[in-house]
């Protein structure tokens, strides 16, 4: 199943900074231990940022039910950045958008947080909890408490603020200080010297509670835990506490009873202090129990008799019955010792996530148009630099003209499993370049999605194939072409050589939007056709200028009615004057086409449209240059196979792929060998409407993931 793990990183995410700051975190190393426990079930884990973006992001990694994929899941742990009831921030708009999600809903969240509230339903639910009273500064009227009481905010957790007072004067410093640094009411509650304890539940129908956990407080009925003491000095905590079996079973109805009452889900923990006369009195309950490892829902929990990754599962799988009736997990049994190997790779790729990114961001800075030597060599050498580590070793095809061929392997002289195609260059000169930047979700730069990302994505897959001891077990060669745009010129012979070898090949070049996968593409050829006025009179500039238009508006109607032909003239350019009697005109004309017959066609009716008539020959002059740059790669059986093979990896690692054929050429189109060929497994994007060229963020993972997996498979 697709989870996304959302949590607060980035407080700065909002349009502006008002109210209550949030003060609850969970450390990035608690997040990413989460996150394996999941993956460690065979799920498909992503980390999200729980800021203002949160929904642009989760629009593109979350399933879509309506597109038969199936439904994916939020696990929740975003306390929420700002604002009143922000434990209730996330849950709402997952609510609006129709995404499952683990936790209580936003009303649940909303009653829990505000300890006020959650004290009157209990009282109309006949469950003990202390006497209270509610101030709004130091100037109320303080006359009718009785001492000692403790002073907390309103709408805080984690103990946040907890100070116990025993005279007026104390009190209105406590509470003044609650309004000033938290900004909202105080609450003031009796006192209740004794011992201290907690009751974690899990569940839905029926709900389990945890054994009974007791804070140590040393013998002191005066103690409490404040938030200092749980960051700083954490107390002892003693699972299963020493009180008789009654006043457990007591202590876990009454919070079963607290939990209902709220009408909370999945998971809590309830607070409890315990008088000298053995009275039970509930202090609060969190409905976002904190599960740092050292905490008390996880200690209790153990006990129970989950560790931390069957707590975590079992987590997910609650609030996945409540939505589904069925458990909606992987087939894995999450109590075998040896992880799935797509488990290990995602976990493992995620882990090197930000060095890649760093990667990718120095391939996009470097300039690699086609024509850029220095360029390219400098990127193939930050291709060496990852590969060589994990056996890979070079080969290298000199050329001043568009830079170095470089090809990579683990098996020279040997015949290939696989053989990978890169590629580097881009049409962007230095001073039209874009230079690599990130949003939350996206990645942009030249050459981000056409190509470098592609790269990044054969680096993680093969990296995490060596850290799975699998890659001296697969024979795979990678070749880096430098001259993609000018139709692999130079490389097209190398290519041809290398590929006699492989038994598979991939190009990584980047999918769609939608996740696709490329089976198919069509050839290209380009054609450039000029113009000359001759007959140098004012009247004949008129003719020269409308036959050249209607030449080219001919040229494009040979593709109408023909879904297998595109052509398109670019780069048009018409000079003429009229009083000097002089007229000239170019175009560029670019074809794409699907089977080779059908080019002989086009390319026949191209040449008869330019050639001019006895007539016409007599007022100017004209020219046809180009042709055939590369051939179809069409969609064949074997490639088939393979792309049945990714899919059949796509579902087990719930990884969204479709089959694409693509209106365009590249480097995979020159292979001559007849072998199953497939393209387009770098990450996914395209370019955005102001012609950006991007990837998403989560697809450089779920790309990697796929790839590994496919390159390990015996097809």
């Amino acid at each position: 199943m697709k989870i996304a793990l959302i949590y607060n990183k980035d407080l700065t995410g909002v349009i502006n900074t008002l109210g209550m700051q949030n003060k609850e975190f969970y450390s990035e190393t608690n997040v990413k231990r989460v996150a394996e426990s999941l993956e460690k079930a065979g799920h498909n884990v992503h980390i999200l940022d729980g800021n203002m973006y949160i929904i642009e992001r989760l629009q593109h990694f979350m399933p879509r039910v309506i597109d038969g994929e199936q439904m994916g899941m939020v696990f929740n742990m975003a306390y929420g950045i700002q604002g009143e009831s922000r434990y209730t921030h996330i849950p709402s708009m997952l609510e609006m958008l129709g995404i499952p999600y683990v936790g209580s809903t936003p009303s649940g969240h909303a009653l829990a947080l505000d300890k006020v509230m959650t004290k009157i339903v209990w009282q109309n639910h006949q469950l003990p909890t202390p006497s209270f009273w509610v101030f709004n500064g130091a100037e109320d009227d303080f006359s009718t408490v009785q001492y000692p009481v403790i002073v907390k905010p309103k709408m805080e957790s984690v103990s946040f603020g907890l100070k116990v007072v025993y005279n007026e004067n104390d009190l209105k410093e406590a509470v003044n200080f609650i309004v000033t640094e938290f900004q909202q009411q105080a609450l003031v509650e009796q006192f209740i010297r004794g011992r201290e304890f907690c009751v974690g539940l899990l569940g839905n129908n029926p709900i389990e509670a945890f054994p009974v956990l007791e804070i140590d407080l040393e013998g002191d009925p005066d103690a409490i835990q404040s938030a200092d003491d749980k960051k700083e000095r954490p107390r002892q905590k003693v699972c299963p506490a020493n009180i008789s079996p009654e006043l457990a079973e007591k202590m876990q109805k009454f919070s079963i009873d607290a939990f209902k009452a709220l009408g909370l889900r999945d998971f809590a923990r309830v607070d409890i202090r315990l008088d000298e006369d053995d009275n039970i009195y509930l202090l609060e309950i969190n409905s976002m129990a904190s599960l740092g490892v050292s905490g008390s829902y996880p200690h209790a929990a153990k006990v129970a008799g989950y560790d931390y990754q069957k707590l975590v599962n079992r987590m997910l799988d609650v609030a996945a019955i409540r939505y589904f009736g069925t458990l909606q997990t992987a087939k894995e049994n999450r109590d075998t010792k040896k992880l799935p190997l797509h488990s290990r790779l995602r976990t493992f790729i995620r882990s090197r996530t930000d060095h890649a990114e760093k990667l990718l961001e120095k391939l996009v800075n470097i300039n690699t148009h086609v024509r850029n030597v220095n360029g390219i060599n400098q990127a193939s050498n930050l291709i060496k630099a990852e590969l060589a580590p994990i056996g890979f070793t070079q080969e290298v095809f000199p050329n001043l003209e568009v830079g170095n061929t470089v090809y990579f392997s683990n098996s020279f002289d040997e015949e290939l499993d696989w053989l990978l195609i890169l590629s580097l260059d881009d049409q962007q000169k230095l001073e039209d370049q874009e230079s690599f930047y990130a949003t939350e979700h996206k990645l942009f730069g030249t050459g981000v999605w056409e190509n470098k990302g592609g790269i990044i994505t054969a680096i993680l897959a093969l990296q995490s194939l060596r850290f799975s001891r699998l890659v001296k077990k697969i024979k795979i060669g990678v070749i880096v072409i430098p001259d993609t745009n000018i139709g692999g010129k130079y490389s097209k012979e190398i290519l041809n050589v290398k590929a006699l070898k492989a038994k598979r090949i991939i190009a990584l070049h980047g999918g769609n939007e939608q996740g696709s996968v490329i089976t198919s593409r069509s050839g290209s050829a380009n054609y450039i056709y000029d113009v000359k006025l001759t007959a140098n009179t004012a009247e004949n500039v008129a003719k020269v200028s409308a036959h050249f238009y209607k030449t080219l508006a001919s040229i494009v109607d040979i593709s109408k009615n023909n879904p297998e032909v595109v052509l398109a003239p670019y780069n048009t350019n018409f000079k003429s004057n009229i009083f000097k009697g002089f007229a000239s005109g170019s175009s560029k004309i670019s074809v794409r086409f699907n089977n080779k017959e059908e080019y002989d066609t086009i390319d026949a009716k191209v040449n008869k449209l330019v050639t001019p008539n006895r007539a016409q020959s007599k007022l100017y002059s004209s020219q046809l240059q180009g042709g055939i740059s590369r051939i179809p790669m069409p969609e064949s059986e074997d490639s088939l196979k393979v792309f049945n093979v990714l899919k059949k990896l796509s579902k087990a690692t719930d990884v969204s792929i479709k089959k694409e054929h693509r209106w365009s050429s590249s480097n995979i189109c020159n292979i001559t060998k007849a072998c199953p060929k497939i393209d387009g497994l770098g990450p996914t994007g395209g370019y955005d409407k102001k012609w950006a060229e991007f990837i998403y963020r989560s697809s450089i993972t779920d790309r990697a993931l796929l790839l590994a997996l496919l390159l390990n498979e015996k097809i």
